[in-house]
């Protein structure tokens, strides 16, 4: 299989045929060459490498999303954590361990996020008003 058809089959796996579609769909002349970088190099050669499990590269990502603060990726990446098998005890410790080195303001906007994700996956209950501890 080449690079394109493994990351393309692999960003499928982790963030599900819906996503993947509709990003093409957005494709156009400008970016299509950005939508073929990241399909061959994050998901071809990266996110496919045998040195870590993909439950531990969405551990990964969830703590640089939430450390560089990438807040429209962290609701895309919490979604397809749970679906590489973490479960919201596990996607909470990965938050609470980034809070520590990252600091505490990124940690509480990744928390509001994860928690409305979470919650419209029906993975936790629903919080109230916007999830932050403020």
């Amino acid at each position: 299989m080449d690079q394109w058809a493994a990351g393309d089959a692999t960003r499928r796996a982790v963030l599900g045929d819906e996503h993947v579609d509709r990003a093409k769909q957005r494709t156009t002349s400008f970016t299509a060459d950005f939508q073929d970088f990241i399909t061959r190099y994050a998901w071809g050669e990266i996110w496919t490498r045998p040195g870590l499990d993909r439950r531990t590269r969405s551990c990964v990502t969830l703590a640089l999303l939430t450390a560089l603060g990438h807040h429209n990726e962290l609701g895309m990446h919490v979604r397809a954590a749970l679906g590489n098998g973490l479960t919201p005890d596990e996607i909470k410790e990965v938050l609470l361990q980034t809070g520590v080195y990252a600091g505490v303001p990124a940690a509480n906007s990744a928390f509001a996020i994860a928690q409305e994700v979470l919650a419209a996956e029906g993975a936790i209950e629903a919080g109230g008003a916007d999830g932050r501890a403020g």
